[in-house]
């Protein structure tokens, strides 16, 4: 295989098992529900394919159900279980009306009932009841990813504007119990930041949420201010959550497969954030740095960049670390680089990341395209597609964050 193909082979592998199916079900053959009834809603990216591990499991066990979830990720009907497909990054009225088609379903629940949870990353756009006007929940959401805010600080501020977050969709399915199974795309998988945490305690405080907005200058209503200060539910006693997949499965997975081929492989972290294009020229000089060994090497990075808005091109952040990575790479015909969202999605795009190699930045260059001026414009998919670079895989049904890799061969 070329050093594409080995690229494409190791991302299907890597998201193949990362996928929830048998993690679901692993954590679902054993638990007892008593006797009550069970209530299932399924809420992300990865909303469908978990939904159907536990309908596959507990059949008619199940009493109803809802699953909310981005468009095109659903495959199929589910016996019981009525799907939404709403609006990601920006929640949209379908986001809305799956969320409240979720709420009518644990309403009136008892004690000896139980709701069963299924998150996963893409929650905070797709289960949103907001305590705001829509339109400035749009606004604001699109401030937070403009100015290159993290992950944590994008959602400390959305679940305070939401009727559903940070804890109080739990709060809202009392007295039923909850059980939680969580694919997390949160560097740490920290439990209340996943989807902005619908059935975990808060552990931010109004004060740190009033310190992003004065550390980025997010314009805001009177109304959303006075949300900031409205404290989350620090404790919820009915509620028991367990993460089944995150990014260091996916890294494992990755480096599992790079080590089949007879790659000499290191994860470098499973914590990576940073700006995307620094993210980029980091591992283009890890790979300068090694080309000249004689041996196969692999060097992998998970996690989640960051892109800070200076254009109005059209990319994602795998992209863009991608593409920031050729210049330095330039010449070297045994090297590739590539970056992907385990999801399937990157940005608004239909692709799931890019791949380069020695001879993009050339490519490039002869078709007239600058890689720094496309990089201010913030158009690396466009310059990808000029040089084959796109990873495209569709829906993956899994969101466990990103994953790049440094191919030296």
């Amino acid at each position: 295989m070329t050093l594409h193909e080995q690229a494409e082979h190791i991302i299907q592998t890597a998201i193949r098992a990362s996928l929830p199916d048998h993690a679901v079900y692993a954590a679902l053959k054993d638990k007892n529900f008593g006797d009550g009834r069970i209530v299932l809603i399924a809420v992300g990216k990865g909303a469908w394919q978990m939904a159907k591990a536990a309908c596959d499991l507990l059949g008619d066990r199940i009493s109803h159900g809802v699953a909310v979830t981005k468009y095109n990720h659903v495959k199929g009907p589910l016996e019981g279980i009525t799907c939404y497909e709403g609006g990601h990054p920006y929640p949209d009225d379908n986001s809305f009306a799956g969320t409240q088609a979720a709420l009518d379903a644990v309403r009136d629940l008892k004690e000896e009932d139980t709701v069963l949870f299924l998150l996963s990353g893409g929650g905070s756009a797709l289960f949103e009841q907001p305590l705001i006007d829509k339109e400035e929940l749009t606004d604001i959401t699109g401030q937070l990813l403009a100015c290159g805010a993290d992950i944590v600080e994008i959602n400390m501020i959305r679940k305070r504007l939401s009727a559903v977050k940070g804890g109080r969709f739990a709060a809202l399915c009392a007295p039923a119990k909850v059980y939680g199974i969580v694919l997390s795309d949160v560097l740490g998988d920290r439990l209340d930041t996943i989807a902005s945490g619908p059935t975990c305690p808060d552990s931010s405080t109004c004060r740190e949420a009033e310190t992003i907005v004065e550390k980025y200058g997010l314009t805001m209503s009177e109304k959303a201010k006075a949300c900031l200060k409205r404290e989350t539910p620090k404790t919820l006693s009915n509620v028991e959550n367990i993460v089944i997949g995150s990014v260091s499965m996916l890294c494992d997975a990755a480096a599992e497969e790079c080590r089949r081929l007879g790659y000499e492989t290191v994860i470098l972290t499973d914590r990576l954030s940073c700006e995307a294009r620094e993210a980029g020229v980091f591992l283009s000089n890890i790979a300068a740095s090694h080309a000249s060994a004689q041996k196969k090497r692999a060097f992998i990075a998970g996690g989640e960049t960051t892109v800070h808005l200076t254009g109005k091109g059209k990319g994602g952040r795998n992209q863009e670390l991608a593409l920031a990575a050729a210049p330095g790479i330039a010449g070297y015909q045994n090297v590739a680089i590539f970056s992907v969202g385990s999801d399937g999605t990157d940005g608004v795009t239909d692709a799931a990341g890019g791949c380069v190699d020695g001879n993009t930045a050339g490519i490039l260059r002869d078709k007239g395209i600058d890689i720094f001026s496309v990089l201010r414009e913030n158009d690396s998919y466009h310059a990808l597609a000029q040089c084959g670079g796109l990873i495209v895989t569709g829906a993956t049904g899994t969101n466990v964050n990103d994953v790049a890799v440094v191919l030296i061969g």
